[in-house]
């Protein structure tokens, strides 16, 4: 498979956990920690999407600091409003296995959802190119 159909593949994917999102708007449905786990699900795949594209190694990993990092030590131009989408990164482990008690803020889910979808597009422009 070539790393651009590699990079298609786990975009998809992302797309699917965008999709799950935008069905998850309710919290009194839908806990913060659910919704916050799809979230950076969808995030962490459009990042390695990107870097498959671009052939740089990425170890497995559910850090989305290290993941954005590995993007701009090659270079590549984040927009600012979507660099913050580090935020979510301990939905992966740490409130998706652990108490989530401490959490104090409600997540702003139309905000995750919109940055999240424009990340995701942002990233399929790169693979158009």
């Amino acid at each position: 498979m070539s790393d651009l159909d590699h990079a298609k593949l786990i975009l998809d994917q992302a797309r699917k956990d965008l999709k799950a999102l935008k069905g998850m708007i309710d919290q009194n449905i839908f806990d913060e920690e659910i919704f916050g786990f799809h979230a950076q699900q969808a995030i962490e795949k459009a990042l390695k999407s990107w870097l498959s594209f671009l052939k740089i190694y990425y170890p497995k990993t559910h850090d989305l600091e290290l993941l954005f990092s590995l993007l701009e030590d090659h270079k590549q131009v984040i927009p600012i409003k979507l660099r913050q989408l580090v935020d979510v990164s301990d939905f992966a482990v740490q409130y998706r296995y652990e108490s989530f008690e401490g959490f104090q803020d409600n997540l702003d889910r139309q905000d995750i959802i919109k940055t999240t979808g424009d990340f995701v597009l942002y990233v399929e422009e790169l693979l158009k190119k």
